[in-house]
């Protein structure tokens, strides 16, 4: 079947718009269009296509199966058209550049490691990185504005549609900082963890199902205090200065342990805390500079995984 000459440019621009703000305002804000514009323009490709993109609900919009199949090829096409325009309008002087999306899993210590080697080897590059809630950055790799995700990644429904690379495995470890009470009384007595307040992932993540699960095999009833949160920045620094304990990733805390900043409580258990690893769009081969990165990205996990063993 041969490709509707009916279906343009802006049908894609305002799908693609639509399911990156999940609202037809937000998405008629960013093109500069009025919302009834938008809601037509929707209409026209749905007719074209036969089919519905989204659903709405009380909190906008979301994209239905048909959707999700088609933002596979809208997003690659719309990207691709991008950069040809883009090489053609003398931008051929300007360094490469690779648009990443990190989770908060690796952003303390892999992704410092990883911009280092990768500048070493690279004289010109710019890496843009992203951050927040794996749904949001899935989203944005799924519509083009990256080229790849890296981090634990959730089993949410964005993942359809997205290759995922497997790195490592990260457990979760339960760290204080120095002096904490609890580091005086050896063996630990797991009953006195919910004396204090935690340190815990937003409920809801991946990541949280797997503190929750820590603590279960522990059998402890964990403290009604509690501080949730996916920014390691904050986290540390409240750990730091009060008696909580942080249930993090290990990557996140590897390097404060190392240099001694924080302490690892010892539970004489390990929960797996699931799978770090490279995500990227199936639909749109990876730009060059993409390529280079997950080279060294391959690398450092290498690494990583190598000390893990040794532990």
């Amino acid at each position: 079947m041969n490709l509707d000459t009916r279906i343009k440019f802006r049908h894609l621009l305002c799908f693609l718009e639509i399911a990156r703000q999940g609202s037809f305002a937000k998405a008629a804000d960013a093109v500069a269009i009025s919302q009834p514009a938008i809601s037509k323009t929707l209409k026209e490709l749905e007719e074209l296509l036969e089919t519905r993109l989204f659903e709405r609900d009380k909190t906008g919009v979301e994209l239905t199966p048909a959707g999700i199949r088609f933002m596979r090829y809208a997003a690659p096409c719309v990207q691709a058209l991008r950069d040809g325009v883009s090489t053609l309008r003398s931008e051929e002087h300007e360094p490469p550049q690779v648009r990443v999306g990190i989770l908060s899993t690796v952003e303390s210590q892999l992704m410092p490691e990883v911009l280092k080697r990768l500048h070493e080897r690279h004289d010109a590059l710019v890496v843009s990185v992203s951050t927040g809630p794996g749904a949001y950055l899935l989203g944005q790799l799924h519509v083009g504005d990256l080229d790849l995700v890296i981090g634990r990644m959730t089993d949410s429904p964005q993942i359809q549609g997205l290759i995922f690379e497997h790195l490592y495995s990260e457990a979760m470890a339960l760290v204080v900082r120095t002096g904490h009470p609890l580091l005086a009384v050896q063996p630990l007595e797991r009953s006195q963890i919910s004396r204090y307040p935690l340190v815990l992932p937003l409920a809801g993540t991946t990541i949280r199902k797997h503190a929750d699960s820590l603590f279960v095999q522990c059998a402890v009833s964990p403290s009604s205090q509690r501080v949730e949160t996916l920014s390691p920045t904050l986290s540390r620094r409240y750990v730091q200065t009060s008696d909580a304990i942080w249930v993090a990733p290990r990557d996140a805390v590897r390097l404060d342990v190392s240099q001694g900043e924080l302490h690892e409580l010892q539970l004489g258990v390990s929960e797996p805390g699931g799978s770090v690893g490279i995500c990227s769009n199936a639909a749109r081969a990876l730009p060059l500079p993409a390529q280079w990165l997950c080279e060294v990205v391959r690398e450092v996990a290498v690494e990583y995984r190598q000390a893990s063993e040794a532990r």
